[in-house]
């Protein structure tokens, strides 16, 4: 029985399989991640005050100024943030003071020395059957002074949404308190970026004509 004779031949790998093993595998990040990573760092959040650390809202360094101005000017126009909240932290020391309070919505509310200082007439609905009816409602402001109890500071007219008065409108109520000395007159007339305030009088351009 004969040998067989086999002939075992090495074939070398191509050349680009061999070039393209030697490559080592690097770690792919995508461009995405890395650039919105370095942008948080660059645009970091920066306290300018220590308000920024307890919050706006808690922080009540001011409230001695607003009490002041309060007793001074008798009448003011404050700006609120758009959130709201912040102006009762203001209405609550003026409480604390003895102050009573009538809130007033601006929509709505007709000729303001009429309503506030003298008896009005409301004509209910008849709904085209009944006849047509006139009721008479007291004034506002008096009417709440005489209900104010004996150790009452005062009442405070507490006006929403007063941005939608004419200028002769908020004139009148920078003048009310001279007309009844233990009133004081808040009204908002505008959004700001934080709470603040002005003498309504210096708002309706009532100084200037003095």
């Amino acid at each position: 029985m004969g040998s067989r004779a086999v002939c075992i031949q090495r074939v070398a790998a191509p050349p680009c399989f061999e070039a393209s093993s030697r490559v080592k595998k690097s770690k792919t990040v995508s461009p995405f991640f890395v650039n919105t990573r370095r942008k948080r760092r660059s645009n970091g959040v920066r306290c300018s005050s220590i308000s920024d650390f307890i919050g706006g809202d808690l922080v009540k360094l001011d409230i001695g100024r607003w009490l002041e101005d309060v007793e001074e000017h008798k009448a003011l126009a404050i700006y609120t943030p758009h959130e709201g909240g912040y102006e009762g932290r203001y209405l609550n020391r003026l409480k604390y003071q003895g102050y009573y309070f009538l809130d007033i919505s601006a929509r709505g509310l007709g000729d303001p020395e009429t309503t506030l200082l003298n008896p009005y007439p409301v004509c209910p609905a008849h709904l085209g059957k009944q006849p047509i009816a006139r009721w008479y409602y007291p004034p506002e402001v008096d009417y709440r002074l005489s209900a104010l109890p004996p150790d009452a500071k005062g009442l405070v007219v507490w006006v929403l949404e007063a941005k939608v008065l004419s200028k002769s409108e908020l004139q009148f109520l920078a003048l009310l308190p001279s007309l009844r000395p233990n009133v004081r007159v808040i009204a908002e007339c505008g959004n700001w970026r934080k709470f603040m305030w002005k003498p309504l009088a210096e708002i309706a351009n009532l100084a200037a004509q003095e």
